[in-house]
Parts: structure tokens; C-alpha cells; sequence
């Protein structure tokens, strides 16, 4: 039996497993796939903090990016600590990033237009200018969810993480009115507390045990070029309208340029966002979309290649906070998702602060703005 069961081996699940096993429980992590098979294995690698309004989501983001940078030093995350470019297309564009620049209260630098060129060499001339993040970076996430279920399992005693994939979630055990295990095609695991790590599919996990989570997906593309034999883009660049789009309730698509070289000399281009279901099919047009776009800000890679194209889906909740913390209606369960495109930079800071939760002790921030009872009830709640 073990102290924790997480469901879920994205790299949220895997972050709390890390934490857990540091904290020195036992912890089994449990997925229907493989490592990463979910939507960390569909994104980016974001560690941002400059797309996050002041408040409780930045607060995490700045101790997840902390995080972050303390993990990088054990290796084998691809870490890169490239900075963030976000970018204005006309004055009042700039005035408003500098505007939140301020109210984030994070380490940024002003970019006026002219001097944008000193960061960006290849970017369009017709740019008002910029604000520039320090802190913002990157990882390769299939690595990074590998890496820390590897770190857990090494680090903190033999048997301490042990990871059983292939193993669908069908159902809570409970025992005086707690859940003490989940049933799974594989068999009953028992454990003194459960994880809902399951990303996209948080809400069926939540709704195996009785209680409502109004997380649906939100389908992404991104492009990747051929590999490029000199580097093309120095940061993470973005413009001012993937602020708003992260922000926006809208099911419709919105498209926003945001671009980024690899150490494999690829670029990634993105991002589009549009609620669909879990409709896998390739949109050409949104892909042509997101190509005009990155063009448009850096005229050079009209004649890049595309290589290849791939979708994942954002677990998006109604008022764009996570869920995180202990579910009050349910004891023993805890949930650590619906971090829509935010996932694998708020990755550590959630596994740190639950297993601070589940040991018993004080956490480093505040989990009420997470807490997973905050929505309406579904109807069978209500009964």
C-alpha cells in the first residue's frame, strides 16, 4: 500500500510524485498510456511568467520558475533559461505590456521599437516595441515528466516511486466514506490518499468519485520547421494577443504568434486555441494561419520548411486556474489539474506545494484560489 497513488504521468502528475517521494512517502503513479502520452507530450515546454495577469496564478508561476531552475541543476530536463520576448505591433499595444509589465512585479526590461533588433536580429522592422522577461524559459516536456519520475524513484530510497502504465482508472475505493485506493484495469491499488493528475480527462477522474470539475479540452497546433543550421530566434517570442487569447472564455479560434527555436535547430510556431472537443483533425487553414503569422514577424522564415505539424488539447477550466489541493467533498482526494497551457511551467510548484499539503505541514502559498469545490455544483451534486 502506498501513502500516495497519482493518477496521471504527464509532467504534473510526475511532479508530484517527485515531491511526494522527497517528502518521504511512498507514492505508485498510475497511467492508461505511456509517460507523457497525454498533453505534455503535445506542448512546447513553456516556464513562463510574463503571459500571467498579477495574482494567484503568477504567485505559482514564480515559484514553479524558482522550481524549475533548482531541478535543471540535476540535468537531463533541456532546460534553457532563454528569456521571453512579448511584442507590440502599435503604440497603444506597447503601452498597455508596459502597463501589466508593471503590475506583475516581475523582473522585465522595456523594449522600445528600435532596439527590439538588438534582441531579435531577424524581426520585422514594423514592430512599436516589446517587454522583455529574464525569467522565462523552457523545457523539453517528455524529458522533463521522464526525468523527474526517474529523479523520484532514485533519489529517495529503493521502492519509494513506483510508475505501473497501462493501467486505466475505472473507479475510487472507499472505506469509511474516504477514498483509500482506485480500481483500474489492472487491479485495485490502495493508498492513503489519491492525485488527480489526469490532465484533459481531470473531470472523468473527479467523476469517478462523485463530484464535478468542468474541465474540457482545448485543442492546440504547432508547427515545426526543418532544422535550421544557424540559430534563427534567440528567445521565446510572442505577440501582446496570446496574453488575451490565454485569457479568453471564447470556444471559437483565436491564433496568436508565438515562435521558438530548439537546441535540435528546429522552430516551433504557435498558437492556436479553440474548444472542439477532442477532434484530432488537421485543420489546414488554422496551420496556414499560424505560418502567416510567424512570417509576418520574422520575415525569414518564408523560406524555412515546414516539417511537420502536430495537436494536443489544453485542460481548460472556466476561470483559468488550476485546481489544486485537497477535495473537501470527497477526503483523500486531491486534485492537481486543469492548468490548461500552463502545465508544465506550474508543474513543480504543484507537485511541491501538495505534497507540503498531504505531509501535513504549512504550504508556501495560499491554495484557496485553486481549491476544487469553487464551482457551481453539477446536477447530480445537487441531489
Amino acid at each position: 500500500m502506498s501513502d500516495v497513488i497519482v493518477v496521471g504521468a504527464g509532467v504534473v502528475g510526475a511532479a508530484c510524485a517527485y515531491y511526494a517521494a522527497r517528502a518521504g512517502l511512498d507514492v505508485t503513479v498510475l497511467d492508461r498510456g505511456p509517460v507523457a502520452g497525454g498533453t505534455t507530450g503535445s506542448g512546447e515546454g513553456n516556464v513562463l511568467v510574463s503571459d500571467k495577469e498579477p495574482g494567484p496564478e503568477l504567485e505559482l508561476a514564480v515559484l514553479s520558475n524558482r522550481l524549475w531552475r533548482d531541478l535543471a541543476g540535476h540535468g537531463g530536463f533541456e532546460f534553457e533559461a532563454k528569456g521571453g520576448l512579448v511584442v507590440a505591433e502599435t503604440g497603444e499595444v506597447q503601452r498597455k505590456l508596459t502597463e501589466l509589465a508593471a503590475k506583475q512585479d516581475v523582473e522585465h526590461v522595456i523594449v522600445p521599437g528600435p532596439e527590439l533588433r538588438e534582441h531579435e536580429p531577424h524581426l520585422s522592422n514594423d514592430l512599436a516595441g516589446g517587454v522583455f522577461y529574464p525569467q522565462d524559459a523552457q523545457v523539453q516536456p517528455m524529458l522533463a515528466a521522464a526525468r523527474l519520475l526517474e529523479l523520484g524513484a532514485g533519489s529517495f530510497g529503493h521502492g519509494t516511486l513506483r510508475l505501473r502504465l497501462g493501467a486505466e482508472v475505472s473507479g475510487v475505493i472507499r472505506s469509511g466514506g474516504r477514498v483509500c485506493g482506485v480500481r483500474t484495469t489492472h487491479g485495485d491499488v490502495l493508498g492513503g490518499a489519491v492525485i488527480n493528475a489526469a490532465g484533459t480527462w481531470g473531470g472523468e477522474v473527479a467523476a469517478l468519485a462523485g463530484v464535478n470539475l468542468p474541465i474540457l479540452p482545448r485543442r492546440g497546433f504547432i508547427l515545426v520547421t526543418e532544422p535550421l543550421p544557424e540559430p534563427l530566434i534567440r528567445h521565446k517570442v510572442y505577440t501582446a494577443a496570446y496574453v488575451t487569447n490565454v485569457a479568453s472564455d471564447s470556444a471559437d479560434l483565436e491564433t496568436s504568434a508565438v515562435i521558438e527555436g530548439t537546441p535540435a535547430g528546429t522552430v516551433l510556431i504557435g498558437a492556436s486555441r479553440e474548444r472542439v472537443g477532442f477532434d484530432r483533425t488537421t485543420s489546414v487553414p488554422v496551420l496556414a494561419k499560424l505560418a502567416a503569422q510567424a512570417v509576418a514577424l520574422f520575415p525569414a522564415l518564408r523560406e524555412v520548411r515546414v516539417i511537420r505539424s502536430y495537436c494536443g488539447f489544453r485542460p481548460y477550466c472556466p476561470d483559468h486556474l488550476p485546481v489544486i489541493g485537497a477535495d473537501p467533498r470527497v477526503p483523500g482526494l486531491y486534485h492537481a489539474c486543469g492548468h490548461e497551457g500552463a502545465g508544465i511551467g506550474l508543474a513543480p510548484a504543484t507537485g511541491h506545494l501538495l505534497a507540503q499539503l498531504i505531509a501535513g505541514g504549512r504550504t508556501d502559498l495560499d491554495l484557496h484560489p485553486f481549491r476544487p469545490d469553487r464551482f457551481a455544483e453539477s446536477p447530480e451534486e445537487a441531489q
